[in-house]
C-alpha cells in the first residue's frame, strides 16, 4: 500500500512501476467516486482483461464471477466465492507470465471490490503476482489495513528548490522562495501547479490566502478554477461573443462543438493508447531512435512561421528524408501532440507512408508518453519549430528545427539540412541553453495568459512589474480593472 496526500506522487510511482514491468502482464484499476454505490465496479474494471480465462475456474467460482460482472444472471453471489475465483484468475494469468495489479485511489473504491482485493492480497504467496494500491490521505480503507505500507513524503529541499525553478522562471527572493517550499512541504504537484495561478504579487505573499487551509484543498480549488475560466472563455470566443464582437475572429481552425467532441473521442480512447504507448516504448527500449514531435496544424507557429501549410507536409517531409538518409539501425518516433483533437487519423497516415517507402519496422507512432524522457533519451530531435524542442536542449541532446524558432540560433541547434543530421546529430553547446534560457525570463517573457480572468489579471500584473520595477502601482492597475468591468 502506497499512502500520502493529494500530490505527493502516487500515481506516477504506480505509473513507473508499470513503465518498469518489462516481460509482466499489467492489470490496472482507478476508484472514482461516482461509482463507490456500485458492487465489484473497481474489481471488474481490474479483471476485464483476465476473464477470458474464467472458463478454467471451477464452476462454483466461475458462476459467481459471472454474476458478480453481469455476464449471466442469478442470485446474488457469494462474496467468498466471488473472492476465490478473482484469486484463481489472477493465478491462472500468472502462470503464463508474472502479473502487476495496480490499483490506485482506493479510498474511492465500492466496498465490495475492496473487501475481494484484500482477501486475494492476503492469500497471494507463491503466485508471481504484484498488487500495488495507491490511498490518499487521510483516508483508510478498513479493508486494506494491514498490508505493507511504503508512505511517501514530500521532496527533499534541494528537489524541492530544483521543481520550484521549473515553474517560477522570474527572479525569487529568497524569504518568498523558503515561504512557498515551507507551505507545500515538497509536495510535487503543489510546487508545480500552485504557481501557476499566482501573479509576482500573489508569490510574494506566499499561498497563505489560497482559500481552504488543506493543501489537497488549494490544490483541488486550483483545477476546479482553471477549469471554470477555460469554460468562461469558450462561451464568450464561440457563443456571446458571435453576437457581442461580431467581427472577432479566433486563431483556431474548426469550430468549438468539433473541438469537444474531439475532446471526448480522446478520452474515451486515452486506456487504449496508453497501452499501445507502453507497447511500443517496450519495442524501442535499448535501440537509437530519432524523436519527431508534432504540432497542431492550426497554429500559427506553423501556418505563418514555417514552411509547411500543415503537419501533414512536415510529417511526410521528415519520413521522406528518414527513409534516403537515416542509418539502418536507427528507429524514428513520431509523438502526436497532447491537444490534437482532430479526427485525422495519424496512425494510418504514418503507416501507410512508412510502407511506401520501405520503412514500416524503423517508424514508430505515439499518442503518449512522457516527452520530457523522451526528449532526453533520443538520439535527436526534430521539430518544426515547437517549444517541446527546449526540453530536448535542456537535457543536451541535438534538435533541428525546420522552422522560425526562438532557440535555433548557432550553438544551441543543428546548422545543417535535416538529410545531414541522422547521421551527424551535434550537441548543443555545455552551457548554452541554460545562459539563453537566463536571458529569455529575465528580459523576454511575462507570465499570465490570455484564455481565463485569472491569466489576463496575472499577466496585467506581470506587465506592469516588468515595466514599472520592484513596486508597481498595482492597487491602481487593480482599481482600474475593477472598474473597466
Amino acid at each position: 500500500m502506497v499512502r500520502g496526500e493529494a500530490g505527493i506522487g502516487k500515481s506516477a510511482l504506480l505509473a513507473y512501476a508499470a513503465e518498469r514491468a518489462d516481460g509482466c502482464r499489467v492489470c490496472r484499476a482507478v476508484g472514482a467516486e461516482w461509482e463507490m454505490e456500485l458492487a465489484f465496479a473497481g474489481l471488474h474494471q481490474l479483471c476485464v482483461g483476465l476473464l477470458d480465462g474464467r472458463d478454467g475456474l471451477p464452476a462454483p467460482q466461475r458462476d459467481a464471477l459471472e454474476i458478480a460482472f453481469g455476464l449471466s444472471s442469478g442470485a446474488q453471489p457469494d462474496r467468498f466465492l466471488v473472492s476465490l475465483a478473482v484469486l484463481s484468475l489472477l493465478s491462472q494469468a500468472a502462470a503464463e507470465r508474472p502479473l502487476v495489479c495496480l490499483v490506485d485511489d482506493v479510498q474511492w473504491l465500492d466496498r465490495s471490490s475492496a473487501q475481494v482485493l484484500a482477501f486475494v492480497a492476503r492469500r497471494l504467496a507463491a503466485d508471481s503476482v504484484v498488487l500495488l494500491f495507491a490511498e490518499r490521505e487521510p483516508a483508510r480503507v478498513e479493508e486494506l489495513t494491514g498490508l505493507s505500507e511504503l508512505r511517501l513524503e514530500g521532496l527533499p529541499d534541494a528537489h524541492a528548490k530544483a521543481l520550484l525553478a521549473s515553474v517560477i522562471t522570474a527572479p525569487l527572493d529568497a524569504s518568498v522562495r523558503a515561504r512557498i517550499l515551507a507551505e507545500t512541504h515538497g509536495n510535487p504537484l503543489a510546487l508545480l501547479e500552485l504557481p501557476r495561478d499566482l501573479s509576482p504579487r500573489g508569490l510574494a505573499g506566499g499561498f497563505g490566502s489560497a482559500g481552504d487551509g488543506t493543501l489537497s484543498g488549494r490544490i483541488e480549488a486550483s483545477f476546479r478554477r482553471r477549469v471554470r475560466d477555460t469554460a468562461r472563455h469558450y462561451i464568450a470566443v464561440h457563443l456571446t461573443g458571435r453576437f457581442t464582437y461580431p467581427h472577432y475572429r479566433t486563431h483556431r481552425a474548426g469550430s468549438a462543438v468539433m473541438e469537444t467532441l474531439g475532446w471526448g473521442w480522446k478520452y474515451l480512447l486515452r486506456k487504449q493508447k496508453a497501452r499501445e504507448t507502453r507497447r511500443v516504448l517496450r519495442e524501442l527500449k535499448g535501440k537509437p531512435y530519432f524523436l519527431f514531435a508534432l504540432q497542431l496544424s492550426g497554429d500559427y507557429q506553423i501556418r505563418n512561421h514555417s514552411p509547411f501549410p500543415d503537419m501533414r507536409s512536415a510529417a511526410l517531409y521528415v519520413m521522406e528524408s528518414f527513409a534516403r538518409h537515416a542509418p539502418d539501425d536507427v528507429h524514428l518516433l513520431i509523438k502526436a501532440h497532447p491537444f490534437d483533437t482532430s479526427i485525422f487519423t495519424w496512425p494510418r497516415f504514418i503507416r501507410g507512408h512508412a510502407h511506401r517507402l520501405g520503412i514500416s519496422e524503423r517508424v514508430r507512432f505515439i499518442d503518449g508518453g512522457y516527452l520530457d524522457q523522451l526528449a532526453a533519451d533520443t538520439a535527436g530531435m526534430v521539430c518544426v519549430n515547437s517549444t517541446s524542442a527546449t526540453l530536448a536542449l535542456a537535457a543536451g541532446s541535438p534538435v533541428c528545427a525546420l522552422g522560425e524558432a526562438i532557440y535555433n540560433i548557432p550553438g544551441l541547434t543543428f546548422r545543417g539540412h535535416l538529410d545531414e543530421f541522422w547521421s551527424n546529430p551535434e550537441r548543443p553547446e555545455e552551457g548554452l541553453y541554460d545562459a539563453f534560457r537566463r536571458i529569455l525570463v529575465d528580459r523576454c517573457l511575462v507570465r499570465g495568459g490570455l484564455a481565463s480572468e485569472s491569466a489576463v489579471q496575472t499577466l496585467i500584473e506581470s506587465i506592469v512589474e516588468r515595466l514599472c520595477g520592484d513596486e508597481p502601482p498595482m492597487a491602481h492597475v487593480v482599481e482600474q480593472s475593477v472598474l473597466a468591468k
